[in-house]
C-alpha cells in the first residue's frame, strides 16, 4: 500500500503527553486526527503511513476550552484523538516525525 495524500487530511499530528507515553507502554500511540474521519480510515492510514499491523483504534473527542486573550473570550477547537494499538512486534516512534 501506498500512502495517499487523504491519508495525511485524516492524521494532523502525534499527541505527546504524559498520559500518552503511559499508553505507550502498552503498544499505543496517540495521533490528532480529523473530526469527521472513522475508525477504519484511521487505520487504513496508520497502516499505510507508518507500515505497520493496526490492532485497534479507540477514540475520543476533547471539548474544546474557554480561554481569555488579552481580556477577550474565545474557545479553543474541539479535538478528536485517535488511541491506536498495535499488532505486537510493531512499534512507531512519534520523536522522529513523519
Amino acid at each position: 500500500m501506498s500512502a495517499k495524500p487523504e491519508h495525511y487530511d485524516v492524521i494532523r499530528k502525534p499527541v505527546i503527553t504524559e498520559k500518552s507515553t503511559m499508553a505507550s507502554e502498552y503498544g499505543a500511540v496517540v495521533f490528532e486526527v480529523a473530526r469527521d474521519s472513522s475508525k477504519p480510515q484511521i487505520k487504513e492510514a496508520i497502516e499505510a503511513l507508518f507500515g505497520v499491523k493496526v490492532k485497534a483504534v479507540n477514540t475520543t473527542i476533547t471539548k474544546g476550552k474557554q480561554k481569555r486573550f488579552r481580556g477577550i473570550k474565545g474557545r479553543r477547537n474541539d479535538v478528536k484523538k485517535a488511541y491506536v494499538t498495535l499488532e505486537e512486534g510493531s512499534t512507531i516512534d512519534v520523536t522522529t516525525g513523519l
